[in-house]
């Protein structure tokens, strides 16, 4: 009994360190959004006195529910794309000779490198009306001459699956890293072709990287505002332009909190619906064994 004590008292000591930052980090600035989105806005740019409804009322503008639904549609579209390109990448680095694995791993950690907003910049160089990636779609004749390639939603998109696929190909290679592959032989060996064994044998073994590659994708993608800001345009918007704008332009500290608020419980909800589903398949009680007879 004391060793249980001892035990969770150590374990409680090393939890300390991680829940303190966690609650003076994440926990206490949310609050504090979620409270200064009750207040009203003073007219010189900082946070009236009192409390009001009239910031959450103001969400109504009609320009809102675009943006909004153009952030889910953009975010979980960049999820999608990342997740299918990069899981035939890890299954491949988890396959490959380990000097090969070493070099794709470093190809890929590579832009980390460089600096996030260089690689942003440099995206709109190459989708420049006068940039080669243009000149060569033009000469295949698969656009028009006129077609722009940049300040549009796909351009977004473009870049965002390019800045996310590190964080989504990492987890899925850890996980497929762990996984047996002999299960895919047998499989193979039953008569299942190598894509039936590849999706009912290696995509449900690896189900914890997908999870989390999903939401390290997901949750950023939310957030997003300085890819739509460099190569989308207005029409381009996600929450996260609104918000800076209502920041720092129009200095409207309340109405930036309610944004706030709306775009913390889109990230919050998927990571506690995956949260609630993974606790239910854990809690799972066994099922009883049958009576040999």
């Amino acid at each position: 009994m004391k060793r249980t004590s001892r035990n969770t008292i150590r374990e409680g000591f090393l939890t300390v360190p991680s829940f303190a930052w966690l609650t003076l980090f994440f926990l206490i600035p949310t609050l504090i959004i979620f409270a200064i989105a009750f207040k009203p806005a003073a007219i010189d740019g900082s946070i009236g006195e009192g409390w009001t409804w009239r910031t959450l009322l103001s969400l109504k503008n009609p320009n809102y529910p675009e943006i909004i639904w153009r952030t889910i549609w953009l975010s979980l579209t960049c999820t999608f794309a990342t997740i299918c390109i990069s899981i035939p990448v890890a299954y491949y680095i988890a396959r490959c000779s380990e000097k090969l694995r070493n070099f794709v791993l470093f190809l890929t950690i590579l832009p980390f490198w460089t600096s996030f907003l260089i690689r942003i910049f440099a995206w709109k160089e190459v989708l420049h009306p006068d940039g080669f990636l243009k000149q060569a779609l033009v000469w295949l004749h698969l656009v028009a001459p006129d077609t722009l390639l940049l300040y549009r939603p796909e351009a977004v998109l473009l870049v965002m699956i390019y800045t996310e696929l590190p964080f989504a190909i990492l987890p899925l290679y850890a996980a497929a890293e762990k996984f047996d592959f002999t299960l895919m032989e047998a499989a193979m060996d039953l008569g299942a072709s190598r894509l039936r064994a590849f999706w009912s044998v290696f995509i449900p073994g690896i189900k914890a990287g997908l999870v989390s590659a999903c939401l390290m994708v997901l949750i950023p993608s939310f957030g997003s505002y300085v890819i739509p800001d460099v190569v989308g345009g207005i029409g381009s918007q996600m929450i996260g332009n609104v918000i800076a704008q209502k920041t720092f332009t129009d200095r409207n500290l309340p109405a930036a909190s309610a944004l706030a608020a709306v775009l913390i419980l889109c990230t919050l909800l998927p990571l506690l619906y995956f949260l609630k589903g993974k606790k239910g398949e854990d809690g799972r009680e066994p099922k009883p064994a049958k009576e040999v007879v």
